[in-house]
């Protein structure tokens, strides 16, 4: 196995489909989604080479239809965390003496499924379990999650091939050991690709896995574990548990094994996962790696040389795409007094047409929020800012929940550039304009760089080059991901490796060489040809 001829990926990223009126793509996956919707399916715990249906579960009810039952979960206990921990360590020297080849031609299959016969069943399951219309399913299911498997490949064939110098009678290399132990993989709701790749990148490196998707992203998790099961992948690599976080979590950090998180969702999650791991340090056998993709305050930057539908353009889709729940989003937005008027008006124009409903019907830009706690927390932040003297809703700012969990596209207007919307994360389709003065707009960029514990993304948007060198310098450290004349969100994966510092995370870079760099231990191999037979060095001469 050890000369395996393999053929790395090319650097090229999937097409995405259109899924236009009629054609091919359209009528599978408007076919699939009607078969998922309609059936009850139950999704086990996968430990080792059991899948296992537990008593007690959990239902599956998509967001835009909550009083509908399209399957449900196993919730696992105690004993079934510890049985995945121990199982995942039980085949962990043989997942890594395998050779990179073989593994990368294991998830190299993974992704041609996806892109292939397992894509209309991926995009349905989270069109229907996650709210996401289909091309929000099709950029991130399909796409997204096949450019990792993909490019994750090559990434990792370039981290192989840097090695050291070799002088004289001496051969240096370096080994890209995979971590001693397990790594720990916490994934979130909105994205399926996110889900997919926290636990293969590591695995990929030949790490074992413990899995613990979010509630509201299983129906999916449950697809990528069939397509890893049909590409080869070997039992136990990768255990999927589902249920109680706190208990999972409790579990894994307590184990002497813990080597690696793998995490995306809220950063006081994720204080949280450090804070303990810190606590119990004197546990492990080695300090465990902690690479997070935490919250976002994004922030549109309108100059006022910028062209009004440009920015309105950006404010609606970097906003209101996926209902707003992308760490990625654009929330608070800063807008010059002289075109402020020209840009709220385009908005008016262009939400105005937006309509929101089932993903099934193709003709809405927005569906449902995840889940009631979530719809709950958002309006509360809608009526805040109708409650308070510094805010208005000039767009939207209705909702309803009695079939579904459903925020219409809101824009609030404050005079306050700290009023709590333009300061707290709210994951859902509201964003807060703040006016500035014309001739204040370098200094209102020093408060864009103040009034966010987040640096995530952010999009500067003008027609004058000299303000865009001005603003990179200014924002340096507020965005990870900074775009210019663009919306701050759509990244993607071999073009735009994401993440973001402050509180938004590590930085740690997902789709690019750097995580993967994350999930290697490395080891440095001398070996010398012509070792010396006496101590004295020449100088003693």
């Amino acid at each position: 196995m050890k000369d395996l001829n393999f053929a790395v990926p090319q650097l090229i990223n999937e097409d995405v489909k259109d899924y236009r009126k009629n054609s091919d793509e359209r009528i599978e996956v408007e076919k699939t989604y009607d078969l998922m919707f309609n059936q009850n399916i139950k999704i086990p715990l996968y430990i080792g080479d059991e899948e296992i249906y537990t008593e007690e579960r959990k239902e599956i009810n998509p967001p835009h239809d909550n009083k509908k039952v399209v399957g449900s979960f196993s919730v696992c206990n105690e004993q079934h965390v510890h049985e995945a921990i121990n199982n995942s360590l039980s085949v962990k020297n043989e997942w890594t003496s395998t050779p990179w080849q073989k593994r990368a031609s294991i998830f190299l299959k993974a992704a041609e499924l996806i892109a292939g016969p397992y894509r209309s069943r991926i995009n349905a399951a989270t069109m229907i379990g996650q709210s996401k219309t289909i091309f929000q399913a099709e950029i991130d299911a399909a796409c997204e999650l096949v450019d990792f498997l993909k490019l994750n490949i090559v990434y990792m064939n370039e981290i192989y091939h840097e090695q050291p110098i070799t002088v004289g009678e001496v051969s240096n290399r370096l080994e890209y050991r995979p971590l001693e132990g397990f790594v720990y993989a916490i994934t979130p709701f909105n994205f399926t690709a996110i889900g997919g790749n926290l636990c293969a990148s590591a695995a990929l490196m030949g790490n074992v896995v413990l899995w613990k998707p979010s509630d509201h992203q299983v129906y999916s998790a449950k697809v990528i574990m069939d397509v890893f099961k049909e590409a080869g992948l070997p039992n136990g690599v990768i255990n999927l548990v589902t249920g109680d976080p706190v208990m999972i979590t409790e579990i894994a950090l307590k184990n002497k094994n813990l080597s690696g998180i793998h995490f995306t969702g809220s950063t006081d999650v994720f204080k949280s996962l450090w804070s303990k791991v810190g606590a119990n340090i004197n546990l492990y056998r080695d300090y465990p790696r902690i690479v997070g993709e935490t919250g976002g305050k994004d922030f549109i930057f309108s100059h006022p040389s910028a062209d009004s539908k440009i920015v309105s353009t950006a404010i609606v889709r970097g906003g209101f795409e996926y209902q707003g729940q992308k760490c990625s989003a654009a929330s608070r937005i800063y807008i010059p007094n002289s075109k402020s008027n020209e840009i709220i008006q385009n908005l008016k124009e262009q939400i105005s047409t937006i309509t929101l409903g089932s993903p099934r019907n193709f003709k809405h830009f927005m569906t449902a929020v995840i889940h009631e706690n979530s719809f709950d927390k958002i309006v509360s932040y809608i009526e805040s800012a109708r409650d308070s003297e510094d805010a208005k809703i000039i767009i939207g700012g209705d909702y309803d929940k009695s079939e579904g969990f459903f925020v219409s596209p809101t824009v609030i207007l404050t005079t306050n550039p700290n009023f709590i919307t333009m300061e707290k994360e709210i994951f859902g389709p509201v964003v807060t304009i703040f006016i500035y003065d014309d001739n204040n707009w370098k200094d209102t960029l020093k408060i864009v760089d103040n009034t966010s514990i987040y640096a995530l993304t952010g999009a500067f948007i003008s027609q004058d080059k000299d303000s865009i060198d001005y603003a990179l310098k200014t924002l340096r450290y507020s965005a990870g991901n900074f775009y210019i004349n663009d919306k701050p969100s759509g990244a993607v994966v071999g073009q735009q490796p994401f993440g973001g510092s402050r509180g938004s995370g590590t930085n740690d870079k997902a789709g690019s060489k750097l995580n993967l760099l994350r999930w290697v231990s490395p080891r440095l191999i001398k070996e010398n040809f012509n070792p010396p037979t006496d101590y004295p060095y020449p100088y003693m001469e």
